[in-house]
């Protein structure tokens, strides 16, 4: 099928240059109208908004049949794209200074028109964002920008939403401490930001509520969601679960947790099929199951004589959640303890999930486990999958700068197109083969290193780590040879805007989990705002409450160190991420590579690994130890070889399948519910 596929890319070109030659007139039309409105003033500029309105009013006018009414409402939006589109651009200039690039408004066309903008990082997808909420919103429908968490949502509302109310539109936005009236009035907005999870769970409560005068959502018109294969796939594993305290006693989650540490791990020959030990781990499966000598163990301990009696079915499943629990769940990896309550981090995003547990009492083993006080297992009140969730959108559209490797099932699931959008500058990044040591320790020292190198240089680096374990690891490290240096993980996401905004400054080091790999710009010698912040807060006074003009004194100063710093972190080599390890996603090892050489710069991305890294362990490592030994690899000597990382990249795959999988499954099963939640 690739080399069928090759072929006509050959002939015909990909289907993102054929989409691009389409709409290439669409972008000449919108920089032709550009040089009308820049005569206008703002008020004629803003006074734009209600001719559009009107102007899809008198074309709807007369319409009854409910599918009509929409395409038609489609095709007099598409009409009037260029004049919204380039009235969006002014607006912009005037309110924020950013001008949309040609690809900006090339990715604008492509959300409008329901597909998915594969854009590199750092080239304002939160601006092109812009373009398709105005023009959608003039249908008074209502649009939903969804973002991966609430500080990017508030960020993106208060920032981008400027351009909107400028023109005349409303902008709201979900917080998770919101009442159900502020919700309300957000929703009621032209255009709306908030994240994946607040949208579901509204909805979900929606669901539960018998007057509809309590609802708080409109109908669901058109999304845009930014980090869409983060939302749409990574999210997309765990359902949204709204749930109730059951009676449940919880007791027994403490007596089985103190029979565990007592149990040993047991192995199977794969030839003779004999069983050693209490229990077998399966690291690549994510199971651990109790052998016969371990359930007799359980029982001699717990003082039952049979724990399979329906009377003791309740008791076995604790023993097996707490089992577990002690055996593939890891604190400070899968989650952390904060003031005696166990919060679960999130795999893909390295983010807190606040409010969220982990289903059928494995969370009540996890905090016997922990020793933190017990909460009652929920029952399940209300539920949905994301991917049914989206689907109810008349018209969805996503950005994110890695969903190429998605493409297939974003096209079968959401039935959406995957269009790479150009870069408006040359990538000049280098993206050096991986490096591979034996041992944690030999890789750890040369990480150590390599960080002092680049320190010493000038040059600033991200030091990408899967957990939270891991990126305390690498900061105490460089605590003991006097590195100063910023961590960013779940312990520390207060600080995250402030820890970013200067990880590109000369000589910097940032060690950070998968939380810096979205959202997150670093500009080259920090960002200038944040600086003139830090100055007036030198200065003991609160950056809120400055004068304008004090503001302005310390941001000019504030600017010329950046831009001295900016040539300097250049000459050196620009941003230089190294990464600690390899995800069980490719897309984002390709996220974290993607927060160096944005718009242009110079920069450079290694991954350093070792065979004893979770992923080569449980995934690639027999095949991976066996090919360096054959290449006669000595301890402490690393070794660079493509044909390894294509080893690693195929186990990367088998693991992206495995959750596809996965995925489907819960789909299936949320589909037949989903029939129930549509009747009703």
């Amino acid at each position: 099928m690739a080399l069928v596929d090759k072929f006509f890319n050959k002939i015909l070109g990909s289907n993102t240059d054929r989409y691009l030659k389409k709409i290439a007139p669409v972008v000449q039309q919108i920089n032709l109208i550009e040089p009308s409105l820049q005569k206008l003033s703002d008020d004629e500029l803003r006074a734009r908004t209600d001719k559009f309105k009107e102007q899809i009013q008198n074309a709807l006018q007369g319409i009854e049949n409910k599918d009509e009414r929409r395409k038609r409402e489609q095709e007099v939006l598409q009409e009037i794209l260029p004049e919204a589109f380039a009235t969006v651009r002014e607006a912009s200039v005037r309110v924020t200074g950013m001008r949309h690039f040609d690809v900006q408004l090339i990715g604008g066309l492509v959300l409008h028109q329901g597909k998915i903008a594969e854009m590199r990082t750092g080239e304002g997808k939160t601006l092109v964002s812009t373009l398709p909420a105005y023009l959608n919103a003039l249908t008074g429908r209502g649009v939903n920008v969804v973002t991966v968490n609430d500080y990017l949502a508030l960020r993106d509302a208060e920032w981008m939403g400027k351009i909107h109310t400028f023109l005349g539109l409303t902008v709201g936005c979900i917080q998770n401490d919101m009442d159900d009236y502020a919700r309300k009035e957000a929703y009621a907005c032209d255009i709306t930001y908030g994240t994946n999870n607040e949208f579901g769970f509204d909805y979900l409560r929606d669901n539960m509520k018998f007057d509809p005068e309590q609802l708080v959502q409109r109908d669901h018109y058109y999304a845009i969601i930014d980090e869409v294969d983060s939302i749409l796939i990574d999210e997309a594993r765990t359902p949204l679960i709204i749930s109730g305290a059951s009676d449940e006693a919880t007791d027994k989650y403490y007596t089985a947790n103190q029979i565990i540490p007592q149990f040993e791990r047991g192995h199977k020959d794969e030839e003779t099929k004999v069983t050693t030990g209490d229990y077998l781990l399966d690291e690549k499966n994510h199971s651990s199951v109790l052998t016969e000598k371990g359930v007799e163990k359980a029982e001699k301990l717990l003082g039952v004589s049979n724990l399979y009696d329906p009377a003791n079915m309740e008791l076995l499943h604790c023993v097996e959640q707490a089992l577990k629990a002690h055996t593939l769940y890891k604190k400070d990896h899968h989650y952390v303890v904060q003031e005696g309550e166990v919060i679960i981090v999130d795999d893909f995003t390295g983010r807190l999930m606040q409010g969220r547990r982990w289903s059928d009492g494995l969370h009540q083993a996890v905090e016997a486990k922990e020793e933190v006080k017990i909460e009652r297992e929920n029952q399940t009140l209300a539920t949905i999958t994301l991917q049914n969730y989206f689907r109810m959108y008349e018209k969805l559209s996503g950005m994110t700068g890695t969903a190429e490797t998605e493409a297939e099932e974003f096209g079968t699931t959401y039935g959406l197109d995957v269009i790479i959008v150009p870069t408006n500058r040359p990538m000049i990044r280098k993206d050096n083969s991986d490096v591979i040591y034996r041992t944690l320790p030999e890789k750890w020292n040369a990480i150590t290193d390599e960080i002092k190198q680049l320190h010493e240089k000038g040059q600033p680096v991200l030091v990408g780590t899967v957990s939270v374990e891991n990126s305390e690891l690498v900061a105490e490290r460089l605590k003991k040879i006097g590195i100063p240096h910023n961590v960013l993980n779940a312990k520390y996401h207060e600080r995250e805007a402030e820890i970013v905004a200067q990880a590109g400054r000369k000589g910097a080091v940032t060690i950070a989990t998968n939380m810096a790999g979205r959202g997150t710009d670093i500009i080259l010698g920090g960002n200038p705002e944040f600086l003139a912040n830090d100055y007036l807060k030198r200065k003991e006074i609160n950056p809120d409450e400055a004068a304008p003009e004090q503001f302005e004194e310390e941001l000019s100063k504030a600017k010329r160190v950046v831009d001295a710093e900016h040539k300097e972190v250049v000459a050196a080599g620009g941003l230089q991420i190294l990464a600690t390890e390899r995800h069980e996603s490719r897309r984002i090892d390709n996220q974290l590579r993607g927060r160096s050489g944005r718009q242009g710069d110079p920069g450079a991305t290694r991954f350093v690994l070792s065979l004893e890294d979770d992923l080569m362990r449980i995934f690639a490592g027999d095949k991976v130890r066996s090919m360096m030994e054959w290449l006669g690899m000595e301890e402490g000597v690393a070794i660079e070889s493509k044909t390894v990382s294509k080893q690693i990249e195929r186990a990367q795959k088998a693991v992206e399948a495995r959750n596809f999988e996965t995925r489907k499954h819960v789909l299936k099963y949320d589909d037949v519910m989903n029939k129930q939640r549509s009747t009703i």
